[in-house]
């Protein structure tokens, strides 16, 4: 589709959508957008609109689904950004509160988080749960090796007879004239 007919397609299809919502008819809804990304693969309104509509209706595992297909075509765009990172916190909450009905969890802050850390690693069968970040690579300072000085055979003058050792108070580096 050229842009026009895309973005005559897309009003059509929000206007729809909005009914529909209204109407509380969302999984209507989500197939017209998805019809309508389907025939425009390389749009990412579409997959926005779809994670919007998901994450309304806080089915938040779909709305971050539909916002990696937008960011996908549109890495830069901050409402994809926005409800991927907003649903997977969403997401994480339920999975602690879940979690933490069935560990029991009596104490403090911080013996509960451990309680919780260890159920979840016996889980996944991980000893580690967030891998360390890799160090930045510009921040890194590799030391650089220098050549060791070496002992120079004893410089000869001109004439080619052996250079005197620098008496006490000359100059050092007259031999190297």
């Amino acid at each position: 589709m050229s842009q026009e007919e895309f973005s005559a397609a897309m009003a059509q299809s929000s206007m729809s959508v909005d009914s529909l919502l209204e109407k509380g008819n969302q999984e209507e809804a989500v197939k017209i957008l998805g019809d309508l990304a389907k025939q425009n693969p390389g749009r990412k309104e579409p997959w926005i609109r779809m994670a919007k509509v998901h994450f309304d209706a806080e089915n938040y595992a779909q709305a971050i689904v539909a916002a990696e297909e937008a960011l996908q075509r549109d890495g830069t765009d901050r409402s994809a950004k926005s409800i991927r990172a907003v649903a997977g916190l969403r997401v994480a909450a339920q999975s602690l509160t879940d979690l933490r009905g069935d560990v029991e969890l009596k104490g403090d802050a911080r013996s509960d988080a451990v309680g919780l850390a260890k159920v979840m690693r016996d889980t996944l069968g991980e000893d580690v749960l967030v891998p360390p970040g890799e160090p930045d690579k510009k921040k890194k300072v590799v030391p650089v090796a220098r050549p060791k000085p070496t002992v120079a055979a004893t410089p000869k003058k001109a004439g080619g007879a052996d250079a005197a050792p620098a008496a006490s108070g000359a100059n050092p580096f007259s031999v190297l004239k």
